[in-house]
């Protein structure tokens, strides 16, 4: 690689760690204003449900409004990522930052789901009781199988970031704990739909610990690329 790519890498790697702190900064949001409004949980009552999305449709639509923005960000993460990596899992021929990409990839398609039957359930609630019984159903199947898709991209960035000396031990080991919490609550998915209770935490604190490390892992890219720049300069 030339300097002139190293200084290019840097640069797109810089770009990947702001889209994580903005991605994660709005997917905080979205609930910050919809779980307050009395967004149900998994397994919840479907008079729970009919009764938040008959009333709170203006909460809902804000948060669907958000969500297209955080799916660019965090592929432009994943990317940023990506181009961080590349050059060491190259020589090394690995592909955990490719593993991650297609985590965060798949998982915007399947939250894509999730926010269209959130959508749906806004104009079903208030009318047909049997259509937002189905519609909640699939949202809750959706929404808790997607842990499948963060684990794949917690792990595959978790393990590439290690492996190429990015992030430190305790970063890589938050990582691969958020994925091992999210995959089980996406392997326990009947059983989490059917009980709720302390099983649904399985994914709120996966959740929460996949938060923690994208705000991490975006930290880490900015300062790499605003460390080294000026030392991969001198070869121009």
């Amino acid at each position: 690689m030339t300097s002139r790519s190293k200084l290019d890498a840097l640069a797109f790697s810089r770009i990947g760690g702001i889209a994580a702190i903005a991605f994660a900064a709005l997917i905080v949001l979205a609930n910050v204003i919809m779980i307050p409004a009395g967004l149900p949980l998994t397994g919840a009552d479907l008079g729970e449900v009919t009764a938040f999305f008959a009333t709170e449709r203006l909460a809902v639509g804000i948060g669907s409004a958000l969500t297209p923005a955080a799916w660019i960000l965090a592929t432009l993460f994943g990317a940023g990522a990506l181009a961080a990596l590349w050059r060491s899992e190259r020589d090394r021929r690995d592909a955990w930052s490719v593993v991650g990409l297609a985590g965060l990839a798949l998982q915007n398609v399947t939250f894509g789901g999730v926010v269209a039957t959130r959508l749906a359930l806004t104009s079903t609630a208030p009318h047909d009781r049997s259509a937002t019984a189905a519609l909640w159903a699939l949202h809750d199947a959706v929404f808790t199988l997607n842990g499948t898709f963060l684990a794949l991209a917690l792990l595959g960035l978790s393990i590439g970031g290690r492996r190429s000396g990015l992030i430190p031990p305790w970063h890589s080991a938050l990582g691969l704990l958020a994925a091992a919490l999210q995959f089980s609550s996406a392997t326990l998915a009947y059983w989490v739909i059917d009980n709720g209770g302390l099983l649904g935490f399985l994914g709120l604190l996966g959740w929460l610990m996949w938060v923690v490390w994208i705000v991490a892992y975006g930290i880490v890219l900015i300062r790499q690329a605003s460390e080294t720049p000026a030392r991969a300069s001198i070869a121009l």
